[in-house]
């Protein structure tokens, strides 16, 4: 296996085993919709299912037409982010980085999805009465490289052709 693959194999197994172990953390101790305030007023950490997508969307809507269209927009996401990985040049490393860490998180979820039929959230961000959707750390990940990825394609070097 080439060398470049090294940081996304290892990437990747850190955010899935992260991201499982503490859903696995948040699923012993708490119970559905139980709170443990953390810092008042802004962070809690919150046991919710998520049976939709991203921010609850088509959390309402029939399981049996919602489960294969996540489940089919995860794997071709899955296959996509993976293409990207290959077609990135070796020294561009927060590129690879980032790429890594979605992939990772888009693992973790597919994970649940395919365990429980939804996602286990956890993490409350809020400012008093007003929350941000619950998430989890394979989120976070996604969100992290996604931002990685708009730095380096912003600020980065430009790739030599």
């Amino acid at each position: 296996m080439p060398r470049k693959y090294t940081l996304l194999l290892i990437t990747v197994g850190l955010v899935i085993f992260a991201d499982q172990l503490s859903k696995l953390g948040a699923d012993a101790v708490l119970w559905p919709h139980q709170s443990i305030t953390v810092i008042a007023h802004y962070f809690d950490i919150t046991y919710v299912r998520n049976p939709g997508g991203a921010f609850g969307l088509f959390a309402g809507a029939d399981r049996w037409m919602v489960r294969p269209l996540l489940l089919g927009f995860s794997v071709v996401a899955m296959v996509i982010i993976i293409l990207v990985y290959r077609s990135t040049p070796a020294d561009r490393l927060l590129t690879r980085l980032a790429v890594s860490l979605i992939l990772g998180g888009a693992v973790g979820n597919l994970i649940d999805r395919l365990r429980f039929d939804e996602v286990i959230d956890f993490l409350d961000v809020h400012w008093y009465d007003y929350h941000w959707p619950a998430f989890n750390l394979a989120d976070a990940a996604i969100t992290i490289g996604v931002a990685l990825l708009c730095w380096d394609l912003l600020f980065g070097r430009p790739t030599k052709r």
